[in-house]
């Protein structure tokens, strides 16, 4: 070879070793993740050596990891118009349409890169990470098990195997599939031992799963990595089992460790699970106080803050300001689970349904199948859903009288304002000792339509027709109310009721008609008391007169179940004195306390029993004679056979004078039977 042309080739052995050597600074950026040092570095390189390869891909890559996707995917598709074969640049073309969530291409040039080459390790895990991107964790995992089957242990396909299997167990969570679910996390935890993301996940599984033991647990080993999260789950999980002091004592001892050196977003965490532990103990002024804390830290506070603004005024059923907040979370971030499902509670407790269904079901339309806004829905639903309710019961008193009734009462939702309402009555009662018979049947027909959101009209008309020893008559019959939330924690209901005393034989064959002017109000507050007051003026086509009044003053002293204390009394007056006929004093006074303890029908889950337990003791004066004692006691047990029916029996006694029988004893038991007959309301089938 001539002297010359040797000497070239040393020259470009030594240039090329020359830049191989200069390359390894940026080289050690990329890898180390210092992708502003690597950019700067690569971008001199271009300048002295334009149209090299290596140094374009490395300025690719670097700028394309630093944000600059778009120019990344730019430059990588302008070296394949020059290296239309390059596999490499293939590759990091695919890459960058990962960059730029540009999956469904990603996937096709994946597919086509594989068909070059299907043993080819960054060619499967990129293909693998583009399924997992789409959600096709099923088929991820194949491909991950073919990269990992190439290189064995490789930290990175480990990784996306476990985000793989992360979304897998959600996607299993979705469809309530828990048992899978929780297998395919316990595998992840034996590629990465006490992983957080992977604790994270399990403890969040048991939760919606309602297995809250397994959650504490959960949580509790994630104090190794760091007591605060694991401690605010802890807090959660107490709240969940209706333990809210423990869940406030935990939450303190979370928020005792926090220090300088905690990270920022771990003290939001906390601070946020605090104000909640709080606002569950209704201790609203100091979870007020520390809101207000927050905000004073920044001039435009985050979602987390307004969520907390807007949790505290829901449970002081402060709605409007409630939703105030919630329409500034969404303003912020219109795909928030808390601002929509949130402003979705809202809605539904100022009775705005529609718009209620509407922010529920945006929540699924962000986030699949979720299991609270699904529960959100149906628990809607069932307000709407048409149902049959069937009642009978057996009652007697010590006067000999005894009365059989059968009762049916059903409701049929044509929207969520319209309702179409009807029942039948049925009374027999008969008193061996006088020899009397009677029957009575009404029925009535009627609707009810929401006004406005707190007002809302039922209206019922029907026909009473009564069968007596010496008289049978039919009577007109009537049921008017209007429902009004005049403010917050206040319901209004004022109305007029026409109707025939049957309560026993002899009523019933004077064919006494009652016309009834009613009004009621109950008042709540955020400090557990409550008052309840009713009036009624009745007008009597036997010319007399009555006036009833009827006060409450109770204590909530539990949530769950529902553990009430209170004082009742009593007023009536008549206008016409007729003992011999009815129980019709010129005045009366009954003074009670009673114990109330309650687990509602409404707040249980399928195949779970409810009850409702009432007693109650006091004293009665009966015009001017003297005063006796008195006693009530009450009992309603149930069972939710399904998410569409339920029974339960009942039953009461009490010495109460009434305004139909001179008292002393009345005893009463019955059965009841409710059944949703539609899955949903009707207009939401259509």
């Amino acid at each position: 070879m001539p002297p010359k042309k040797i000497l070239i080739l040393i020259n470009i052995f030594i240039v090329s070793i020359c830049f191989s050597q200069n390359m390894k600074q940026g080289y050690n950026y990329l890898e180390t993740g210092k992708y502003n040092q690597a950019e700067v570095f690569f971008k001199e390189t271009l300048k002295t050596y334009p149209k090299n390869k290596t140094a374009n891909l490395c300025y690719g890559r670097a700028i394309g990891l630093n944000g600059k996707t778009k120019d990344a995917l730019k430059l990588f598709f302008n070296l394949l118009n020059d290296y239309p074969n390059d596999f490499e640049i293939k590759l990091n073309y695919a890459e960058a349409l990962l960059w730029n969530k540009d999956f469904i291409t990603a996937e096709t040039y994946y597919k086509n890169l594989l068909k070059e080459n299907n043993t080819n390790f960054s060619a499967l895990l990129g293909y693998t990470n583009t399924l997992s991107s789409l959600k096709n964790y099923d088929k991820a995992l194949i491909y991950i098990e073919k990269a990992l089957d190439i290189s064995p242990k490789n930290p990175n396909a480990l990784i996306s195997r476990k985000y793989i299997k992360l979304g897998l167990a959600n996607s299993c969570t979705n469809i309530q599939n828990y048992n899978e679910a929780e297998n395919i996390l316990k595998e992840n935890l034996q590629d990465f031992k006490d992983d957080t993301e992977t604790l994270l996940n399990l403890a969040n599984l048991y939760l919606i799963s309602e297995a809250y033991d397994k959650a504490e647990e959960t949580y509790t080993k994630l104090a190794l990595k760091n007591e605060n999260i694991s401690l605010n789950g802890v807090c959660l999980v107490y709240h969940l089992k209706n333990n809210d002091k423990l869940a406030l004592s935990t939450s303190e001892k979370s928020l005792s460790l926090l220090n300088e050196n905690t990270d920022k977003k771990i003290i939001d965490q906390t601070k946020e699970r605090y104000i909640q532990a709080l606002i569950w103990n209704k201790k609203y002024k100091i979870a007020e106080n520390e809101i207000q804390k927050l905000f004073d830290t920044t001039e435009i506070p985050e979602n987390w803050m307004l969520g907390l603004r807007a949790s505290l005024n829901i449970y002081k059923s402060d709605f409007n300001k409630s939703l105030q907040d919630y329409d500034l979370i969404l303003a912020n971030d219109s795909t928030s689970f808390d601002g929509n499902l949130g402003k979705a509670n809202v809605l539904k407790a100022l009775e705005k349904y529609d718009s209620a269904y509407k922010n529920a079901n945006t929540t699924l339309k962000y986030y699949y199948n979720q299991k609270d806004a699904l529960r959100f829905i149906k628990d809607l639903d069932k307000i709407f859903t048409p149902f049959v309710e069937v009642k009978t019961s057996y009652s007697f008193d010590g006067d000999n009288n005894d009365a059989f009734m059968y009762y049916i009462n059903s409701e049929f939702a044509f929207s969520t304002r319209l309702k179409l309402l009807g029942s039948y009555n049925h009374r027999f009662t008969k008193n061996p000792v006088a020899n009397l018979e009677a029957k009575s049947n009404n029925f009535l027909v009627g609707v009810s339509y929401q006004i406005l959101n707190n007002i809302t009209l039922e209206s019922s008309l029907g026909l009473n027709s009564s069968k007596a020893d010496t008289n049978n008559f039919n009577h007109f019959l009537a049921d008017i109310s209007l429902f009004v939330k005049p403010g917050k924690l206040q319901n209004l209901e004022l109305g007029y009721k026409r109707e025939i005393q049957n309560f026993n034989a002899e009523l019933i064959n004077r064919e006494i008609v009652l016309n009834n002017f009613i009004a009621n109000y109950n008042l709540s507050t955020n400090f557990k008391l409550g008052w309840f007051t009713q009036y009624y003026y009745t007008s009597q086509s036997d010319s007399n007169i009555r006036n009833l009044l009827f006060t409450s003053l109770y204590y909530n002293i539990l949530e769950k179940p529902i553990l009430k204390v209170g004082f009742n009394y009593q007023y009536m007056a008549f206008k016409n004195q007729v003992p011999t006929i009815y129980f019709s004093p010129s005045n009366f006074n009954a003074y009670e306390v009673f114990v109330n303890l309650l687990k509602d029908e409404n707040s249980i889950k399928n195949k779970e029993w409810f009850y409702d337990l009432t007693a109650a003791f006091g004293f009665q004066n009966i015009e001017d004679n003297s005063t006796q004692s008195t006693y009530r006691i009450e009992g309603k047990f149930g069972y939710k056979l399904s998410d569409r029916s339920l029974f339960n029996i009942y039953g009461t006694q009490s010495n109460i004078a009434s305004t139909t029988a001179a008292g002393f004893t009345f005893t009463e038991i019955g059965l009841r039977f409710k059944w949703l007959f539609l899955e949903k309301p009707y207009f939401r089938n259509k």
